[in-house]
């Protein structure tokens, strides 16, 4: 790394701390119902939504009903936009005249906006209106968004309550949200983008005439207003095909710093709500050191090996063996790094990079992030009750270690709500290593390969462990529209989800019900040192048992093929 990385990396945490305590302090008086700045344009229109829902915000919701009524919306609207992308030949707004998707393309698509995931089996600018891009996909990055962030709060206020047996209300909670957190955010950061160069029109695209006089077509529509959404709220589905490597949606230096930014701020934000709200900021804080910790060790690894590049590089008289492929000139080795890393520690998958194109170990990192649960300040809500169960877990064995019953902020951890952590860990294991072990030998699957060996091996592995993670990004090597990727990875992307947030619900109802404790001289403390170094341990530790031989058989022997020397067609 060079100074000026180094200066990068220094900046880029300072703004994130600096604006991790008043983000936490607005979403607390948002989730709490009390007035805010922008109660008086929202409070009315909150209370309108209210009314034509029949949805009373005041209904303390136990687990189990919260969780109903986030599955039948997600349902509902997973539906709306299936037969949105189906029909869209007849709807307005498609000066292209593009088609409707195909039944496994629509459900695909559907299921992973649904899911936060944005997974993306086409191209954008190729395949989709513009009624399509904002009806189905934009409108879906705020409520999916919303959904994430609504599961976390609950789970901060089960921990947090003295006694009951409420987790909030679902419609309050997501509707309150994007009324007063997403979307006011959003219109300021679009303007932004569009200050900086990122279009936002509906004209029809342009053919322009190259000096070759070749003809060539240049797709525009209205992109400010998605990626500011797919940023903030780590949906990262691209308006164009290129994503954040696109000049008209990623075009400046000072775009791309933002962008990065946005994608960790309300993730950042909510660990210090959830010190805040257990009264003990210090635990928040310590959360968030061990957050940063690991984000940082996988921005200088995944850095490290793209400038140290490939050696046969060198052997062939290259001055410099840093490995430029498939990146930005305008972004280069560090911000083409920099964001891979960020965009796997959140379940955001927007790239300015084409991951699939990184050094072996470099590509390792972006792939064990989301592998480790995209808990390294994660996405917006998810990585928050992913890293609080490893929380639990690290509590429950220190507590085994000392001889006392674990505790977690004055609760007692028990058999219960380490069986419902344990639950969602091994769905997501299972999801990862089974779907990949049956695309690595089914032929339908191994149809989908561009690559041989470790390489191809890694790409299917990527393509699982980014639809179970919720992520969307991709080794992009893999030809993965077809019905057989496009039907397995939505059910991956299913698993993924919904089989991580309803055993955290329930952990979340769990402990609401129980007392708080007053800590004694034995309770093991979460706010100091000690802690962050045990929880990074866990994380280390689970990922490395479950994840590690799949890892072997992937990056890490391409790492050694192309140590050897070996190339391959």
């Amino acid at each position: 790394m060079t100074t000026r990385d180094t200066i990068q990396l220094g900046l880029y945490l300072i703004v994130l701390i600096l604006a991790t305590k008043p983000l936490a302090l607005h979403l607390e008086k948002v989730f709490e119902g009390s007035k805010n700045l922008l109660s008086p344009i929202f409070g009315p229109i909150e209370k309108l939504i209210y009314r034509l829902l029949g949805v009373n915000p005041d209904e303390d919701q136990h687990w189990t009903k919260y969780s109903i009524d986030l599955l039948v919306f997600s349902g509902v609207t997973c539906g709306f936009t299936y037969l949105l992308l189906r029909a869209q030949k007849f709807l307005p707004l498609n000066p292209q005249g593009f088609a409707g998707m195909t039944p496994d393309l629509a459900y695909n698509t559907a299921m992973s906006f649904t899911t936060n995931t944005n997974w993306q089996s086409y191209g954008g600018e190729s395949t989709l209106s513009y009624l399509s891009q904002m009806l189905a996909l934009t409108f879906h990055n705020f409520i999916s968004a919303a959904v994430g962030i609504a599961v976390a709060v609950a789970l901060i206020r089960g921990i947090s309550k003295k006694e009951g047996k409420g987790i909030g209300n679902f419609w309050a909670d997501m509707i309150r949200c994007n009324l007063y957190v997403l979307l006011p955010i959003c219109i300021v950061y679009a303007l932004f983008l569009i200050s900086q160069g990122v279009i936002q029109n509906f004209h029809a695209y342009d053919i322009a005439t190259t000096l070759e006089g070749v003809k060539q077509t240049i797709a525009q529509g209205p992109v400010a207003s998605q990626v500011a959404i797919k940023m903030l709220g780590t949906n990262g589905g691209g308006f164009f095909n290129a994503n954040a490597a696109h000049p008209y949606e990623n075009p400046t230096a000072l775009s791309n710093f933002f962008q990065m930014l946005s994608i960790f701020l309300i993730p950042s934000a909510l660990v210090y709500l959830l010190g805040r709200r257990v009264r003990n900021k210090k635990h928040g804080w310590a959360v968030w050191a061990a957050m940063a910790i690991i984000f940082v060790v996988g921005v200088l690894i995944t850095a490290h090996y793209e400038y140290q590049g490939n050696p046969k590089l060198a052997e062939l008289g290259c001055s410099s063996p840093a490995n430029m492929e498939g990146k930005e000139a305008r972004f280069g080795i560090f911000n083409s790094a920099f964001f891979a890393t960020i965009t796997t520690d959140a379940s955001c998958g927007a790239v300015n990079a084409m991951h699939d194109s990184f050094t072996p170990l470099g590509g390792a990192v972006p792939l064990s992030n989301i592998m480790l649960g995209e808990i390294i300040f994660g996405g917006v809500g998810s990585g928050l009750y992913g890293m609080l169960m490893y929380i639990l877990l690290t509590v429950f064995i220190a507590g085994l270690m000392i001889g006392r019953t674990p505790e977690y902020v004055g609760k007692k951890i028990e058999g219960r709500e380490i069986k419902y952590v344990m639950f969602a860990m091994i769905v997501m294991a299972l999801s990862i290593l089974g779907f990949t072990a049956w695309g690595a030998l089914d032929p339908r699957g191994l149809a989908g390969l561009n690559n041989p060996a470790g390489h191809g091996f890694s790409e299917i592995l990527y393509a699982y462990t980014s639809g179970t993670g919720n992520n969307g990004s991709a080794f992009a090597g893999l030809s993965a529209n077809t019905p057989f990727w496009n039907w397995t990875l939505a059910f991956a992307m299913f698993f993924g989800r919904f089989f991580m947030m309803i055993p955290m619900l329930a952990v979340a109802g769990s402990l609401a019900k129980k007392k708080i404790h007053p800590g004694g001289e034995g309770t093991f403390r979460v706010d100091n040192s000690l802690f962050v170094g045990l929880l990074i341990g866990v994380i280390l530790l689970v990922g490395a048992l479950t994840f590690f031989p799949a890892l072997s058989l992937g990056p890490i022997a391409e790492h050694f093929d192309m140590l050897q020397g070996h190339l391959f067609k």
